[in-house]
């Protein structure tokens, strides 16, 4: 674990907004010279406090404009593997996100799709018939907030 000092604090929310910004400009908004600065992004980076950055595409400007949360229950767990099932299920275009959590749900996933016909296709064609596939649950999203998390 690395200790992380207050200049290294306000970094990463300079950062965690936007950051394609130069180290030069983030330099100058830390009271930092460039090299310095990009010293600090490199030692972050290093050490696996950032661990990449993302580009993050607007699914409503690519003409996806649902969102849906699905939680999904195995329905064989000894049968089929929760690998196999993240596997499969990571394969489907239409899936951002899968994260294996502990709760009533064995994974919960992000899905976009064009309308909510779209949707109720992926989810018949594509997820339900994934083997161990059981119970699901379905949560549309209605509006969303990047928050950028706790930075200790």
């Amino acid at each position: 674990m690395i200790a992380l000092d207050d200049t290294d604090r306000k970094l990463l929310r300079l950062l965690a907004q936007d950051a394609t910004q130069s180290a030069g400009a983030l330099g100058r908004r830390l009271g930092l010279s460039q090299p310095a600065t990009w010293r600090r992004i490199r030692k972050l980076e290093d050490s696996g406090v950032i661990r990449g950055r993302r580009l993050r595409l607007n699914a409503e400007a690519l003409s996806f404009g649902v969102t849906v949360f699905l939680g999904v229950k195995l329905a064989r767990k000894g049968q089929v593997s929760l690998a196999d099932f993240e596997r499969a299920v990571s394969a489907i275009p239409e899936v951002q996100t899968v994260e294996h959590v502990l709760g009533l749900y064995d994974f919960r996933l992000r899905v976009v799709a064009r309308d909510l016909p779209d949707f109720e296709r992926v989810l018949r064609r594509r997820i339900m018939t994934l083997p161990g596939a059981g119970e699901v649950e379905a949560n549309v999203l209605l509006s969303e907030e990047r928050r950028p998390g706790p930075i200790g």
